[in-house]
């Protein structure tokens, strides 16, 4: 007999009945709000095309790393998933892959993959019996007759999802047609792309040398002189804002920053383009170019996310067959209040610039973070990120930073995520872990149910909003004042 699928309607809230009760009412009030969704990685050429998708295997199983890496992890073969290889995909038939992903589901049990998936599996495709062995092709002819309807059409998701606001992630080098495209269709949604230069700063990145010349035909700049390339980014950072972007992206192995004179980047730029670097000056290149993005944001008004902390591509070998973004990135420790100095000598002052960081250290919450972003003007901290992206992360993000930067040095939550199907899942996870914890300051008479409620909606669409400058942008703009206010009442 098939287990049900059931989704408990009280999930993620405390066990105490009063404190229950407290946050069930906080989360009532924002469960509905809008999806504001200002960092991820999900593929504009769906929005551009509004082609549909294949199949479950398709969509699911093969492009997301949190769920192929677990997978992996039990010995199982990635081709055997029709993972992406470098030379192309493999031949495995799609069925076959969701049968083998199907009977090891067991494995995410605890996860919050098995919350996101179990919640597009009841929500979006309304299963009622949960996905096992037995229920492998089931699953599978069901989801792939949805999705060769127009409802299930990148598009009519996203208005079907609520989403007001998404950004993708796109590299320097990226000419971006698909954002175009996007806006010379004539459809409302708003998708924006998001400046994400590091493929052209980080000379050990594999693609450097072919990102490099990419960069210098996109922009018509001599991009081997240090006033050249600082031009380049100049107008591809112009070229971002044009498709909407409001902000740049940074996710180097550390937070080392620098601020070097004229004549020491000139120096320094030369062993770069000339291949005459070390280790040690593609850190300080890496460093600087921090820093020059800060004072560009400074100038431009781009909100800036630094992403640190993740030592990518562990296992070589799968680096080697399959390529980045395969599940083989794991944690480092890092240090911000050393690293991050040469940058806010700079601009740490600065009171419109917005600088969020991210962390996979949750050492460094107590420690660095919260103390950092509870001083300089320029500092946000960005939500739990990642591996800490649970409902447990979450909660310990708020113990360990609230006291001491508080909720308005926070940014709110961002999906961060390259699977579309999770993204209303994913940010209900977040809606309830944040009322959770609002409701037990409420039960230990810290604060006030109504305050509590202004920050339900602050952490679900607010703070994000200005953070990332949403309702800046000309096209599209959504009045909020209703919105707001009924919140607040």
């Amino acid at each position: 007999m098939a287990n049900t699928l059931q989704l408990d309607p009280d999930r993620l809230f405390p066990a105490d009945p009063r404190t229950r009760a407290i946050a069930r009412e906080l989360y009532g009030q924002v469960a509905h709000l809008p999806i504001v969704s200002p960092h991820g990685h999900t593929d504009p050429e769906w929005f551009a095309n509004d082609a549909p998708w294949n199949n479950a295997t398709e969509l699911f199983l093969a492009p997301d790393h949190y769920v192929f890496r677990m997978l992996y992890s039990q010995g199982i073969d990635l081709d055997a998933l029709r993972v992406p290889r470098k030379d192309g995909v493999p031949a495995t038939d799609p069925r076959s892959a969701w049968r083998l992903f199907a009977a090891n589901y067991h494995l995410f049990r605890g996860t919050p993959s098995r919350l996101w998936l179990d919640h597009v599996f009841a929500e979006v495709f309304g299963f009622e019996v949960a996905l096992d062995a037995t229920t492998a092709d089931s699953y599978y002819d069901t989801i792939n007759a949805a999705l060769a309807t127009d409802a299930y059409r990148p598009r009519a998701l996203f208005d079907r999802f609520r989403i007001d606001f998404l950004a993708t992630t796109e590299g320097a080098d990226d000419p971006l047609h698909h954002h175009a495209a996007i806006r010379n269709s004539g459809w409302r949604g708003r998708v924006v792309t998001t400046y994400r230069p590091d493929s052209v700063i980080d000379v050990e990145h594999e693609s450097f040398a072919d990102a490099l010349t990419a960069f210098a035909d996109l922009t018509g700049e001599d991009v081997h002189s240090w006033t050249g390339y600082l031009a380049a980014h100049a107008k591809r950072r112009a070229d971002f804002r044009a498709a909407g972007a409001t902000a740049t992206d940074h996710g180097f192995a550390t937070a080392q920053t620098a601020n070097l004179s004229t004549p020491e980047c000139e120096a320094l730029f030369a062993r770069i383009v000339t291949g005459k670097w070390d280790a040690a000056d593609a850190e300080l290149f890496r460093a600087q170019m921090l820093t020059e993005m800060a004072k560009m944001s400074v100038a431009d008004g781009m909100t800036m996310q630094i992403h640190p902390g993740a030592c990518r591509n562990h296992n070589a070998q799968l680096f080697r067959t399959h390529g980045r973004d395969k599940g083989a990135d794991i944690p480092t420790r890092t240090d911000y209040v050393h690293a991050l100095k040469p940058l806010l000598d700079v601009v740490g002052n600065e009171p419109d610039l917005t600088v969020i960081l991210f962390t996979l250290d949750e050492s460094s919450y107590a420690r660095e973070l919260a103390p950092l972003a509870g001083h300089y003007p320029c500092l946000r901290l960005g939500p739990s990120w990642w591996f800490h992206d649970s409902p447990e992360g979450m909660r310990r993000f708020r113990e360990m930073t609230t006291e001491t930067a508080g909720f308005y040095n926070t940014v709110g939550f961002n999906d961060d995520t390259r699977a579309f199907f999770s993204i209303p899942a994913r940010h209900d996870v977040a809606r309830r872990v944040d009322c959770a914890f609002l409701a037990r300051l409420v039960a230990e008479g810290r604060m006030r149910e109504w305050e509590a409620a202004i920050l339900a909606y602050e952490l679900t669409n607010g703070l994000a909003r200005k953070a990332y400058k949403v309702d800046d942008l000309m096209f599209g703009k959504q009045d909020l004042a209703q919105t707001t206010s009924s919140t607040e009442r």
